[in-house]
């Protein structure tokens, strides 16, 4: 007998679920582990999977564990385009207002992902292409990002990447990560202070009630983004990340 309405909602929903729990849980789980974060039946995960798998939205590993397909990467590119030009208003009135370069980025897997940027008018400028992929631990962007992040979410991803130093001053132990983590909590905006890219430094906020964990940064030639700089940036970062949640909301 075929689904009524209410129960084909439900299995859609249910489908959405399995592949966020997925996601949520680094990228592979077994079914049991599954079963249990789901509270579904073994039988009724089982065949959402499966019918996962022969789409291609998910993937059964070699040691039976279950992960994202590779279908999922291009609804993926083409949803961090749609939300990139969203946000692109808010960006290009950011370097009206302040005259550095403006970013937005979203978490992707354990690294950011650059989706949306309004340069600078400035000759010397901070430039990153959209679409490039960066550590969390040593961009602006990254450190807010993290920075909603309990600990041990941040303990876990570190323990996955490592902390590659960019410059000799990235950041390269778990506790002064956590700890500029704190600060940046504490202040509401995290700093990117040639961790980099020696000679750019980096004010970055996250954009409340984003659908994924995204952050704004503004960028540029140290000369220029200094303490002064940042008394005039932080206010307008504020209202800039209201104003892309709710044009994304």
């Amino acid at each position: 007998m075929a689904d009524s309405p209410t129960e084909g909602v439900k299995s859609v929903a249910r489908v959405f679920d399995l592949l966020e729990l997925i996601a949520d849980a680094g990228g592979d789980v077994t079914l049991s582990e599954l079963s249990a974060m789901a509270e579904l039946p073994l039988p009724t995960i089982h065949r959402l999977l499966r019918t996962l798998v022969s789409l291609g939205y998910a993937r059964q590993l070699a040691n039976r564990r279950y992960a994202l397909g590779p279908r999922l990467v291009r609804l993926g590119e083409v949803a961090n385009r749609q939300f990139g030009q969203l946000a692109k208003p808010q960006l290009k009135d950011l370097v009206s207002r302040l005259g550095e370069t403006a970013n937005l980025a979203t978490i992707d897997g354990d690294q950011v992902i650059y989706v949306s940027q309004a340069p600078s008018p400035h000759a010397m400028r901070m430039f990153t292409e959209v679409g490039r992929r960066s550590g969390l631990h040593n961009t602006g962007v990254g450190k807010a990002i993290l920075s909603q992040f309990d600990d041990e979410v941040v303990r876990d991803i570190v323990a996955r990447t490592g902390l590659p130093k960019s410059t000799e001053y990235s950041i390269d132990s778990v506790d002064a990560l956590l700890e500029d983590l704190h600060l940046s909590r504490e202040r509401g905006y995290a700093i990117d202070d040639n961790e980099q890219e020696i000679g750019v430094r980096c004010y970055a906020m996250t954009v409340p009630g984003a659908p994924v964990p995204t952050a704004v940064s503004v960028s540029g030639p140290v000369a220029r983004v200094d303490e002064a700089f940042a008394e005039r940036a932080i206010p307008v970062l504020r209202e800039i990340v209201q104003d892309i949640s709710a044009a994304t909301a």
